[in-house]
């Protein structure tokens, strides 16, 4: 932790030294990696969400686009981590960069026309980049297992760099510089090129030995631990040999990869034996992930229901006459409110090294604060102007960023070293479906704020 200020410990020197041993052990090309990784699996979910008022137009809830966003994503998240370790991390990243930018192409080139037809285009060409970000995401937390603590550290920062740089350029382009949407978006649609070179070029390739994923399966654990309800928490059973080997370090034991004969005793050449191995892998999954639910899906779950709930369907109506806002025009409002958020955003999610948040229920619930506030503005028109709407949409960002990367760091802490790997890969389906969730109840909110601003003579909401 670093000194206070103003404190007695707080010379330059001093704050220097502790600064410098706060990053001991790190190395910089896990690090670029990882936030590379970061900022490109999430930068064009951003740019999506920002263009949302642009790609339906202001008659069409934004939760519309959301869905789209998120929802096969979520999915993804949900079913991929019983399955996907039988594809190795390189082929991965090559779907990953492949449906990426053959989504938004999509979106970029369908015409500009808000028919119903050109619309459910745009969103084939959505759900295409979704799909690309839900397994991405869970890929890299779960890769981060075999690259060490500061790799976690930075893909988090760079998930947090994603929302502010995506959002900061669609802002940019299409306000300050005056590309159109579509032109915008193309541009955008090469980033994912940069997630290769990452991988390929930038990342240390040797734990990956270690990581291989073509053949083995996840080792079921014994029965008795699973009666036991012992599954994905740390004991003081893990042996002192185990972390302190080589192997120990870049490998999990949850997978076999020293043994050409899986946990059933039949040689996994053997398709039976690969049945009943996979089948016992998939139940004690299912264990692993009963026992992640309450201490850590659940907070992720309510911080992102409350945050895309403001974000999707309160933010389009939290609106104030253009004289008194620094705006010219409406649509401004809702890629700027983006902005500021991630902003927050950006801000938490690196700051691990720093701080650290173990009570995780507690940024959830004040998430929800943020909710019950904003949706009284949006009834009520109780906040004097922009500037506090501002305020209170980065401090939703903040609250936002804290929540997820302390999620992942305490799983790293304190899961056990063979869980670990499937933990923080399963755990990551909570932010989908708290998004999923809020897509639909932002859909309904919007609605039912705008028409009820309507009826009380304040159309903001209709105008653009």
């Amino acid at each position: 932790m670093l000194p206070l200020p103003g404190s007695p410990a707080s010379s330059w020197i001093i704050y220097k030294a502790r600064f410098k041993a706060v990053f001991e052990g790190a190395d910089p090309r896990v690090c670029a990696a990882f936030w590379l990784f970061g900022v490109i699996n999430n930068v064009l979910y951003v740019i999506i969400l920002s263009a949302a008022l642009d790609l339906v137009g202001p008659s069409i809830p934004k939760g519309v686009v959301l869905i789209a966003d998120v929802l096969p994503s979520f999915l993804t998240k949900l079913v991929a981590p019983y399955f996907i370790h039988l594809i190795s991390y390189p082929k991965r990243v090559i779907i990953f960069v492949t449906l990426s930018m053959c989504g938004m192409l999509l979106v970029a080139l369908t015409p500009e026309t808000r028919d119903g037809g050109t619309i459910a285009m745009k969103m084939v060409g959505v759900v295409i980049a979704s799909l690309s970000s839900g397994g991405g995401e869970l890929s890299f937390i779960s890769l981060t297992h075999y690259y060490g603590h500061f790799s976690l550290a930075a893909w988090a920062s760079g998930t947090g760099g994603a929302g502010l740089i995506g959002a900061g350029a669609y802002v940019a382009a299409t306000t300050w510089i005056g590309w159109s949407v579509r032109g915008s978006l193309l541009a955008f649609s090469f980033l994912p090129v940069i997630m290769l070179v990452s991988f390929f070029a930038v990342l240390p390739q040797i734990p990956l030995k270690f990581a291989s994923s073509g053949t083995p399966v996840y080792d079921a654990l014994p029965s008795e631990e699973v009666e036991q309800g012992q599954l994905g928490l740390s004991d003081s059973h893990a042996t002192d040999e185990t972390a302190e080997s080589p192997e120990g370090r870049f490998s999990s034991t949850s997978l076999s990869l020293s043994s050409d004969i899986s946990s059933t005793g039949i040689r996994k050449h053997d398709i039976g034996g690969n049945i009943i191995a996979a089948w016992q892998s998939f139940k004690a999954n299912l264990s692993r992930s009963r026992h992640l639910f309450f201490p850590y899906m659940l907070p992720l779950l309510l911080v992102y229901i409350a945050e895309y709930t403001i974000n999707q369907g309160v933010a389009p109506t939290l609106l104030f006459p253009l004289p008194s806002t620094p705006f010219q025009y409406y649509r401004a409002f809702y890629p700027t409110y983006n902005a500021i958020y991630q902003t927050g955003v950006f801000i938490s999610r690196s700051s691990t090294p720093f701080v650290r948040i173990h009570h995780l229920y507690l940024p959830s619930l004040l998430q929800c604060a943020n909710l019950v506030v904003l949706i009284l503005h949006a009834i009520f028109d109780f906040i004097p102007n922009v500037w506090w709407v501002f305020l209170i949409i980065f401090w939703e960002g903040l609250l936002g960023g804290l929540v997820y990367v302390n999620t992942f760091a305490e799983i790293t802490d304190n899961v056990r070293k063979e869980d670990r790997e499937f933990s923080l890969g399963a755990t990551t389906v909570s932010d989908s479906g708290g998004v999923c969730i809020a897509g639909f109840i932002g859909m309904a909110v919007e609605v039912a704020l705008c028409e009820y601003q309507v009826a009380r003579g304040r159309k903001y909401c209709q105008q653009s």
